[in-house]
């Protein structure tokens, strides 16, 4: 007699460990055919077809279950729907679900993460790590790493614990936490935690051997990477050389960025072989997963290969797309990286003169390109016309503040243009503009959301902390207020809202004091008596010598070596030297003049010559000129003048 399928799942379902996923598939097939209705049976099928991968037939058979089976499967279509890239769909269905349940939570934090939404995977993540995370502390934290690492990619701040590389004891954690500041700029932190990690998973009994090599590439791949940063090209190219050909358990993400950074280094050789090897690289991303930060960069390599290749009209064509599709003026690193390379695609093959005025015309036509005007400000740089560059800029700002829309003055008051505005102005000796524009920026985000110009307000806030005016101090505080709201107690913050308001209002200084640390924990590692055995270190001179500095050496001989002292060429050691030989040659007793001009003003002299008489003429106002005295007339050396006849 056939046993009862329904029986037979049951039976299969209750076993200790269940690995053939395509038996349990059978099985709730065998059901689901014996009886349609059997809603057990079909939830068993989505699992099954979710450990096999097959995501899109579960979804298939959620939606055909019926209204029963949806409601049962929440947590397993949220997991198909993030798992083929149907993000919107997932958060909504979460959204709509509450998130009650600790797996539903689990799905939400992966589903923003995968959308790029950091700061949301963080909290929830945070969330679940206080609330009973007795097994899942150590992944927890692992996750917490991660999405603040991709907030560091991204740039934007995020909560930065103090890191001692020998207290962390997972890889995971030790790579998350490289990755992080590697973000931020901190080479030698992250080269650290890396190696760490490599030390901790090479060590690790939880892996396979098959699984620590895994691991491992993408340690390696990191470090590489880390070498490109620090300026070790050669040392890049030997860790990818050592990685060598994407494998099978890489992954199509691995695969892609690590080719993309070893074609990057690879030396330029034949631009339209160059081009083909880009084609198929973006080929190869066009499957994979990745991030928007990081399929943007492969789209601007392609375009600059394109470049290179003299793909002039087809880059400037694609890139207008792009400019067409957003709008102008955006902060958006996309568009303004594809408004240069248009730009670029304009004036290939022009010299800085001829390309500077094509793209002043351009800028014309387009007045609001943010992109387009930092490359002519560049090339007028180059030119070294840095008085036109910085009218070019300001005129720039100037007609977007004047503007009436709030994303064209959001845009003027972002913090890379303002940078940029206060640099040209220093740049000019002109520090009151500089300070200007520094406290108009600072005005201007004190009553707007400012999550994305924290550098803006910081910078802001140190630099009116110099001034003595009381205006001033209460601005800086203001904008270390607004800075504070927004990273959530930055210990930066609270040290410049202590400073600012020190003097002016010490009630508000009270709360923020407590929270700064102590002043012995900050100079413990600081050798006092080495500074003052230092010095006082001079700041450089602003004006730059072309020449080389003298050697201690060079300038030892130097004062040691004598003048030698030049003689003349009939010099006879001995001999009496001649006594009129610093008199000029015609004050000589040896001097003949030549030549009957020369001989009259030898006669003319006074030594035996003629002196010629003078006589004295007054003058009406008193005093008097000497003139010569003219010669008597004589009737000898009269001649009588012929006239004609």
């Amino acid at each position: 007699m056939a046993q009862d399928p329904r029986n037979a799942l049951s039976a299969l379902l209750r076993a200790a460990d269940i690995e053939d996923h395509e038996q349990v598939l059978k099985a709730a097939n065998a059901a689901i055919n014996a009886d349609n209705k059997d809603h057990v049976a079909k939830h068993t099928k989505v699992v099954a077809l979710l450990k096999l991968d097959r995501f899109d037939d579960a979804l298939r058979v959620i939606s055909g279950g019926g209204i029963k089976l949806q409601a049962t499967c929440i947590l397993e279509q949220a997991y198909a729907l993030y798992k083929t890239g149907k993000l919107a769909e997932a958060s909504d269905l979460l959204e709509s679900a509450g998130l009650e349940k600790r797996g539903l939570r689990h799905i939400a934090a992966q589903v923003a993460y995968r959308a790029e939404k950091f700061h949301e995977t963080e909290r929830i993540y945070r969330h679940l790590l206080d609330t009973d995370a007795a097994n899942e502390d150590s992944d927890l934290k692992i996750n917490i790493t991660a999405a603040v690492a991709q907030s560091q990619w991204q740039g934007i701040p995020s909560s930065s614990p103090s890191i001692i590389a020998e207290t962390l004891d997972a890889f995971e954690l030790c790579y998350n936490m490289a990755c992080g500041e590697l973000a931020r700029g901190n080479t030698s932190l992250a080269a650290t935690l890396l190696q760490r990690a490599a030390i901790l998973c090479d060590n690790s009994d939880e892996l396979s051997d098959e699984e620590k090599k895994t691991e491992l590439r993408s340690i390696r791949a990191q470090q590489a990477y880390l070498f490109a940063k620090i300026g070790k090209p050669s040392s890049t190219l030997e860790v990818y050389e050592m990685l060598g050909p994407a494998t099978a358990n890489d992954g199509r993400d691995f695969a892609v960025i690590t080719q993309n950074n070893h074609f990057a280094l690879e030396p330029v050789g034949n631009p339209f072989l160059r081009q083909r090897k880009a084609e198929s690289l973006m080929a190869s991303a066009a499957q994979a997963s990745l991030f928007n930060y990081q399929s943007n960069i492969l789209k601007r390599n392609n375009l600059i290969v394109d470049l290179g290749a003299f793909k002039t009209k087809g880059v400037a064509e694609r890139t207008e797309k792009i400019l067409k599709q957003g709008s102008l003026p955006t902060t958006n690193s996309q568009t303004n990286a594809a408004s240069i390379i248009n730009a670029a695609a304009h004036a290939q093959g022009l010299d800085d003169k001829e390309a500077l005025r094509k793209l002043q015309a351009l800028a014309a036509k387009r007045p609001k390109d943010v992109g387009l005007v930092l490359t002519i400000v560049q090339l007028q740089l180059r030119q070294q016309q840095a008085g036109a560059a910085l009218t070019t800029f300001t005129s720039f700002l100037n007609g977007l503040e004047t503007s009436e829309d709030t994303n064209d003055t959001d845009v003027r008051f972002s913090p890379g243009l303002v940078a940029l505005a206060v640099s040209l102005y220093r740049s000019q000796q002109r520090e009151a503009s500089a300070k200007a524009e520094i406290i108009k920026a600072a005005q201007y985000w004190q009553y707007r959301p400012s999550q994305s110009v924290g550098s803006l307000l910081l910078e802001a806030g140190v630099e009116l902390m110099r001034s003595s005016n009381a205006e001033d101090l209460l601005l800086a505080g203001s904008s270390f207020e607004n800075l504070f709201r927004e990273q959530q107690g930055s210990d930066v913050a609270s040290a410049g809202l202590v400073a600012a308001f020190a003097a002016s209002d010490a009630s508000k200084i009270k709360k923020y004091v407590d929270q700064l640390p102590p002043v012995h924990d900050l100079i413990s590692g600081i050798d006092v008596d080495g500074l003052f055995a230092a010095g006082v270190a001079v700041a450089p001179s602003s004006a730059v010598s072309k020449k080389r500095p003298a050697s201690e050496e060079a300038n030892a001989e130097r004062a040691t070596k004598r003048r030698r002292r030049k003689l003349p060429k009939n010099f006879v050691e001995g001999k009496t030297p001649d006594p009129e030989r610093w008199l000029p040659l015609r004050d000589r007793s040896s001097y003949r003049p030549k030549g009957k001009k020369g001989k009259k003003r030898a006669g003319e002299a006074t030594q035996g010559g003629f002196v010629k008489e003078e006589e004295t003429l007054g003058l009406v106002g008193g005093g008097g000129v000497k003139v010569e005295k003219a010669a008597a007339p004589s009737s000898n050396n009269k001649k009588k003048k012929k006239g004609k006849k």
